[in-house]
């Protein structure tokens, strides 16, 4: 392999790695602010010990992830400089700032008060813990405001113009709200709340399995049980929506998540099969007649482009038409059991849960990271799809790669999964571990200190 083809997996892996964190943590700390808002709601009642739980133990597992996603993130940021530096220099216009724009935000509104939300308990009143609280969970969703608004603008650019090969900036309206940005970003958040209530619901289920459940873990399975539930019918509208705005945009993507080689009207949806790029077909295609068509355009007699339309100019094939069917499997998987569960948990009473059915149980901790295979499958159609370019249809990839040796590439490509196994098996362990031991907060099993004012 070329200096192109391994500078492209090394980035895959860098930001592979890197988006399994802020995936969690985008949505954990809202679920942190609403354990947050039920115990001081409950503040009194035999109740708020429970919440209180929840909040100790899941913050412990935020601040963990946030710390991975930090550091995850810097080293993914050089390869723009190390690997890519035709991507800023002639992007650098707009890229900059709205990376800049992301830190000065979102990264010191999160910086400013982590320290508050992680060690303030008992320093400061409950008060001033919960603003705390919220804005670390602001300076996430901005953080992913900012990110998805630049990734958005490379995949339907907008508001900038051409002067010398470099773009510049005419709209920063047009530029952060893009075309394709609203649907990115709420498909991004939806799947955060997916990612991080199975990952709750399934560190819980394993915490009554090994017998180590407090009062906080069965409301925090509850509460993730009841988001999952509601949230995975608005993913799946959502992802409708985002698939009509890309086949407007990108076509080509669309063409080739679908397996459509030939522009045609009333275009079949293959549900299974396997893509034959060189022959141009799909062997052993399981279709609907016209179902493409009418999933795509509500229509079924509509014509769809096919990849005849674009030679030259078009995605592999098999990656993104099986990174699609990965992700849509996973969302109905995640369908199926929150909805099971939901009927389950709220057919018992909440001293009940620790006799829910164990295949049930099982069943969610084998879901606990199922939000991150199904943001990993549709990341890979995203990036892959927009290929071969990294501005949509002006700046292609093979133009801003740097002529590195391509055994030096390959050499830090093997040092960098080396780490990353490493990292991630340490992180699930250290996850199992404090679920295997989890620890009540100080005021659970003592009395309260006197509050302080605000």
């Amino acid at each position: 392999m070329d200096a192109f083809v391994l500078s492209r997996l090394q980035f895959a892996a860098n930001i592979s790695f890197h988006i399994l964190f802020p995936t969690i943590t985008i949505a954990l700390c809202w679920f942190l602010v609403f354990f947050r808002l039920r115990h001081d709601a409950t503040r009194g009642t035999p109740a708020a010990a429970g919440w209180e739980q929840a909040y100790y133990f899941w913050t412990k597992v935020f601040a963990l992830t946030f710390a991975m996603g930090v550091v995850s993130g810097i080293t993914m940021s050089f390869q723009f400089g190390t690997n890519w530096p035709g991507f800023m220099e002639h992007a650098g216009n707009i890229a900059g700032p709205l990376l800049g724009y992301e830190v000065l935000s979102a990264f010191f509104l999160e910086a400013t008060f982590l320290g508050i939300m992680l060690f303030g308990r008992g320093r400061v009143s409950n008060r001033v813990h919960l603003v705390a609280t919220l804005m670390v969970a602001l300076g996430t969703t901005l953080s992913a405001f900012w990110i998805l608004s630049l990734n958005s603008w490379m995949q339907t650019p907008a508001g900038y113009e051409i002067i010398d090969g470099q773009f510049h900036a005419v709209d920063w309206l047009a530029i952060v709200f893009n075309p394709s940005f609203p649907y990115r970003l709420g498909h991004k958040l939806l799947a955060s709340a997916l990612t991080a209530g199975f990952l709750i619901a399934g560190v819980s289920a394993w915490q009554l399995l090994k017998g180590t459940a407090t009062e906080g873990t069965r409301k925090a399975l509850r509460t993730a049980i009841t988001a999952v539930a509601l949230v995975i019918p608005l993913q799946i509208f959502m992802g409708d929506l985002h698939g009509l705005n890309t086949l407007q945009h990108q076509p080509a993507k669309i063409a080739a998540i679908e397996g459509i080689w030939h522009t045609e009207k009333g275009a079949p949806l293959t549900l299974f099969g396997w893509p034959n790029e060189k022959e141009g077909r799909t062997d052993y295609a399981l279709q609907i007649p016209k179902g493409a068509s009418l999933i795509l355009a509500h229509d079924a007699d509509a014509e769809l482009k096919g990849l005849n339309e674009f030679p030259g100019a078009h995605p592999p094939v098999a990656p993104v038409f099986w990174g699609f069917r990965v992700m849509v499997g996973l969302g109905l998987l995640m369908l199926a059991v929150a909805w099971v569960a939901a009927w389950v948990l709220y057919r018992r009473r909440a001293h009940d849960l620790a006799t829910l059915p164990r295949p049930l149980l099982y069943t969610l901790v084998g879901m606990a990271f199922s939000g991150w295979m199904a943001t990993l499958a549709g990341w890979y159609v995203t990036e892959i799809g927009r290929q071969p370019y990294l501005v949509y249809g002006l700046f292609r990839t093979a133009d801003a790669v740097a002529p590195h040796a391509p055994a030096m590439v390959a050499g830090t490509l093997a040092a960098y999964l080396t780490v990353y196994v490493l990292l991630l098996t340490a992180y699930v362990g250290v996850i199992k571990y404090m679920a295997e031991h989890s620890t009540l907060p100080v005021s659970t099993v003592a009395p309260p200190a006197p509050a302080q004012a605000s």
